[in-house]
């Protein structure tokens, strides 16, 4: 386990789409993370998540996805440089999303663009 919270919950959703897995448990949360999975399942990437506050952990019932990975190092970015990690990060155009980090909270590369804002890269996912 690393320090990042992030990158460790979406490699164990990405190991556990690879097993052929419908359900994985991830021990680790953050808010940061929760935000993420938020995006992820109004995207519908994952169906849904249940988060335990016992134990501080979330179980993940994983959806439509192929892959999703961190941004790292977590690359700043503003309005004009969005489509240029749309292009290294994601498969073609209008697929997939990109999760970035801005002043008014976490939102996907679109309504970034709409917005007008840039901000930190955290994710992305397809």
């Amino acid at each position: 386990m690393s320090q990042d919270i992030v990158a460790d919950g979406l490699n164990m959703i990405q190991n556990a789409k690879r097993a052929g897995k419908e359900n994985v448990k991830i021990n680790r949360i953050s808010n940061l993370f929760i935000e993420v999975l938020k995006i992820m399942k109004q995207k519908d990437a994952i169906k849904k998540y249940k988060i335990n506050p016992k134990d501080k952990s979330v179980e993940v019932t994983i959806g439509q996805i192929v892959e999703c990975k961190a941004v790292k190092p977590r690359f700043t970015c503003d309005v004009s440089q969005i489509d240029k990690y749309q292009r290294r990060y994601l498969p073609s155009r209008g697929i997939g999303t990109m999760i970035i980090s801005t002043n008014k909270g976490l939102m996907t590369q679109q309504e970034a663009l709409e917005e007008g804002i840039g901000g930190c890269l955290i994710a992305y996912f397809y």
